[in-house]
């Protein structure tokens, strides 16, 4: 797997600058087609064809507003791709909120560049449930780049949160092309059961073989902990000096809320370094 079409979501935040030159250097080493895509932040369901009555004045100039600084964050996209030196770029403007657009495009990205919450920049229509919403509907892994985020060299130093589930196996999957560029993969096992057979004898090594075949060395690491595995994954990650996590994402939706696992909701609010998952 290559990645050859990606998406990334661009706004108005002080953030998105970072996340742009994130995927246009991507775009670049993976010779790949980037989208940058901007949502006005109102649910497409207001664009919706009403016979009965005309469009609200006051709705259509708030509208228009909107457009307004969608379009704004879309040319910074595309000064910044071109200036990066991305030779095949496209901009989207949709009609929708962040959540439910980007949930839409993702089907047909390999990879999807958001960033995390941040609450001391808002944007219209950003929710903070924004990521784990983006990763609940997305088919394909989504690549989340923390608010603090300011390193944008390519990914040197990864680390694989592995559990033998099956979004952890799609995460590593999606992450096959960034793994294949980095120096250093290492694996991690936490609290392994030896009654879970889907580890095989030794937890890691089976994971291991599979990432040889496709050009990855991996180093695998089984570690015991009393902390929850969010924290346990952050702290490990800032002891091997890692810039990428890979992880399976888990939770399900229920009256429109999000509920995740423990560790899922962990590293969405507490993340220190870009995280790729996959649900």
């Amino acid at each position: 797997m290559n990645f050859k079409t990606l998406l990334v979501h661009v706004d108005t935040s002080k953030q998105s600058a970072t996340r742009i030159d994130l995927a246009a250097q991507m775009a670049i080493t993976h010779d790949a087609h980037l989208i940058g895509t901007a949502m006005t932040g109102i649910s497409r369901v207001v664009f919706q064809d009403n016979p009965i009555r005309p469009p609200d004045p006051v709705l259509l100039h708030h509208v228009d507003a909107l457009r307004d600084h969608a379009r704004r964050a879309l040319q910074q996209f595309e000064d910044r791709a071109h200036l990066a030196g991305v030779t095949s770029v496209e901009s989207r403007l949709v009609d929708d909120d962040p959540a439910a657009g980007m949930g839409i495009q993702t089907r047909y990205a390999d990879l999807a560049v958001i960033g995390q919450f941040d609450p001391d920049d808002p944007v219209p229509g950003l929710m903070s449930d924004f990521p784990a919403s983006v990763l609940m509907q997305s088919a394909h892994p989504i690549l989340i780049v923390p608010f603090t985020h300011q390193n944008i060299k390519p990914f040197a130093r990864a680390l694989i949160a592995w559990d033998a589930s099956m979004t952890a196996s799609r995460a590593v999957t999606g992450a096959l092309p960034l793994l294949r560029t980095a120096s250093v993969v290492d694996v991690v096992v936490f609290n392994a059961s030896p009654q879970d057979e889907a580890h095989g004898e030794v937890p890691g090594s089976d994971l291991a073989l599979y990432l040889a075949r496709q050009g990855v060395s991996v180093n695998v690491i089984n570690r015991r902990t009393d902390i929850d595995i969010g924290n346990a994954l952050l702290s490990l990650c800032a002891d091997q000096e890692s810039d990428l996590l890979v992880m399976g994402g888990y939770g399900h939706t229920r009256l429109r809320e999000i509920l995740l696992g423990g560790a899922t909701q962990t590293v969405l609010e507490s993340m220190t370094l870009p995280v790729l998952m996959s649900h």
